[in-house]
């Protein structure tokens, strides 16, 4: 799995505004319709939240991985979104989270998705890259310091 053939400048967002983590989730997904990523909104929400109701997707180090598996994709699509406020999200270290990552995959394909949750997961345990994503500018820098 490679972040740079998964993520690209239309799957960057540095100002969501939402407040809850229905809004984040719902300006995620956005993301991903607007960049012509998911093929049915609704079915890709309702597998995303489903996944939430059995156990919250927010990690620790107010990161966030809300994700799902969806007949709303073909292949394994992801977006990062950056929170100027912090967000609620029912961490596991009960802080609240700025950065999200989401991803769906397919419901038959399991592999890219584990392998995708375990690069991104690997990635944030760095919090020099955490604060050098929350003070980034521009998507090319958030791409930039993902993929290097």
């Amino acid at each position: 799995m490679n972040l740079k053939t998964v993520l690209t400048k239309d799957t960057v967002s540095l100002h969501l505004k939402g407040t809850s983590k229905e809004e984040i989730i719902g300006e995620l997904l956005d993301i991903l319709m607007k960049a012509g990523r998911i093929k049915d909104r609704e079915a890709a929400l309702a597998s995303v939240l489903d996944r939430e109701r059995k156990m919250s997707t927010g990690m620790k180090h107010g990161i966030a991985i809300p994700h799902g598996k969806s007949s709303a994709v073909s292949d394994l699509v992801a977006c990062i979104g950056i929170s100027d406020t912090a967000v609620d999200f029912d961490s596991l270290d009960h802080e609240p989270c700025r950065i999200f990552i989401m991803t769906l995959s397919p419901i038959d394909k399991t592999g890219p998705h584990l392998q995708f949750l375990a690069e991104v997961s690997l990635l944030f345990k760095s919090a020099e890259k955490r604060a050098e994503i929350l003070k980034s500018s521009s998507s090319e820098e958030i791409l930039k310091i993902l993929t290097e």
